[in-house]
């Protein structure tokens, strides 16, 4: 059994290569071998599915991590311990069809590669996309909405999805024969994919959509506003179902998974549900004791008596005043800091003298 060829050397692109890297040697590829540029060409239009094939796996975070576990320990070369030898009349086994399960440390090898390169079904939800989204502190605590833009691809418009100029003829694609899959040969297994010719259509046009380039997708940006619940905090995820990419035949589309970072404030930090804030006060205050108001977390104020002789660093504790989440109330811890007079007049300074002799204080 020959080996298969290696999805980073069909791209032309190392182990390492970033995700851009990939893409951008994808583009140049796929252009290169479109079956628009080489009509009748059958070896430009194998080249085409195999890089198609190669960047659907390497341009996923999760199946490129899968492959590259499977391509470590020789899936993709010799066979996996001899599995897909001898079958029947020659036959390569499909994943579909065979489980590959017990092989220690994967628990079940059909399961892996299925997930790798997919079964070919249609009508599953398109995978979900994830977006990070920046939370003023005031509203991740007391809870509020906030926009997010994500890109995604929707229908083409001047084409409606066919993918074809206006006028153009559309026939059956001759790479699928209309099934809008084909199956092809991995190390021994056979596995079913979209086809890269007609992007799972079954039909290709005699011109192409000057908008979508025969795409029957373009490109946009989708925004949309995320309900953030009181107390949220950074890390905290929200999933949007059915606001993700749409699926490519028409099923549901998936979902947006949404990753809260909350912005610092200027006056508040958080700990949990308590918040701390620090308030200055100065010498008079600290030593003879004051009123002060604070200001809390829902623009109100409160009085917070600072008793004779505070001393820097004193924190002092108002309950309930802190984050609410799920019927839990945390506190507001104020911190004091006293500040100290950086130039004083001389009448203030022989005063200030006067007091510290008075009160034998060493200066």
């Amino acid at each position: 059994m020959a080996a298969a060829k290696d999805y980073y050397q069909v791209l032309g692109v190392p182990e390492g290569a970033t995700e851009a890297e990939i893409k951008k040697a994808y583009r140049n590829l796929a252009k290169q071998y479109h079956p628009d540029r080489n009509p009748n060409n059958d070896v430009a239009s194998e080249r085409f599915k195999e890089v198609g094939e190669a960047y659907g796996v390497l341009s996923d975070a999760e199946q490129r991590k899968r492959y590259d576990t499977m391509r470590k320990y020789g899936a993709f070369g010799a066979g996996v311990g001899g599995f897909g030898r001898g079958q029947p009349g020659g036959g390569s086994t499909r994943v579909e069809d065979f489980d590959l399960g017990g092989f220690p440390g994967f628990g079940g090898l059909g399961d892996l590669f299925s997930s790798i390169f997919g079964r070919g079904k249609r009508g599953a939800s398109a995978e979900p996309i994830e977006a990070t989204v920046e939370v003023p502190f005031r509203t991740a605590a007391l809870g509020g909405q906030v926009p997010v833009t994500v890109s995604v691809t929707e229908t083409c418009v001047a084409c409606g999805g066919s993918g074809a100029a206006r006028g153009a003829s559309v026939n059956v694609c001759s790479e699928c024969k209309g099934r809008g899959t084909v199956t092809f040969g991995q190390g021994g297994f056979a596995v079913t994919r979209p086809c890269p010719a007609c992007r799972g259509r079954g039909k290709v046009a005699t011109e192409s959509c000057s908008t979508c380039a025969g795409q029957g997708e373009v490109a946009a940006n989708k925004r949309l506003l995320v309900t953030v619940p009181a107390g949220s905090d950074s890390g905290q995820r929200v999933r949007l179902k059915g606001q993700g990419q749409r699926s490519a035949d028409g099923a549901q589309p998936g979902d947006l998974v949404v990753t809260f970072q909350v912005a610092p404030d200027r006056f508040f930090s958080r700990k949990g549900l308590d918040l701390y804030c620090t308030i200055p006060i100065n010498v008079a205050q600290a030593i003879l004791g004051t009123k002060i108001k604070v200001r809390t977390l829902d623009d109100h104020h409160v009085v917070l008596k600072v008793p004779p002789g505070t001393q820097p660093g004193r924190k002092f504790r108002i309950r309930g005043q802190g984050i609410e989440k799920n019927k839990n109330h945390g506190d507001q811890i104020v911190e004091i800091a006293v500040a100290i007079p950086e130039r004083m007049t001389e009448e203030q300074e022989a005063a200030l003298k006067e007091f510290a002799d008075r009160a034998e204080l060493r200066y």
